[in-house]
């Protein structure tokens, strides 16, 4: 890839839209889910990891499953997503409504 290629990738991922949504973490070892929203579900999980990962997540529940089971036996899941016409209120209000949703609907713990 030349430098006028890879300027032009970058250009292009930075024009790309975030998608809002809802999202799950998934323990498989003991099916324990926590449950979250996000204005940008792609970049969601990277952040989450890096936290997790480095023993620093603000969840405690979440932090300690994953120092006892390891990284091999988690998912990461995009629930729902928010229509991308959304004013930013009304994307936040909306957020809201469905990981609560989402929360009841799996028993889950809910993140920040």
């Amino acid at each position: 890839m030349d430098s006028h290629e890879k300027k032009a990738a970058i250009a292009a991922y930075k024009e790309r839209k975030a998608v809002s949504g809802v999202y799950a973490v998934i323990c498989n070892a003991t099916g324990e889910t926590w449950v979250g929203a996000s204005r940008n579900l792609e970049a969601q999980q990277n952040g989450l990891w890096f936290a997790l990962r480095l023993g620093s997540h603000c969840h405690a529940s979440l932090q300690a499953a994953w120092n006892a089971h390891g990284e091999t036996e988690f998912r990461y899941e995009a629930l729902d997503r928010v229509p991308e016409d959304y004013s930013d209120m009304a994307r936040k209000d909306d957020l809201k409504r469905r990981k609560d949703l989402w929360q009841q609907r799996l028993q889950a713990e809910g993140l920040l």
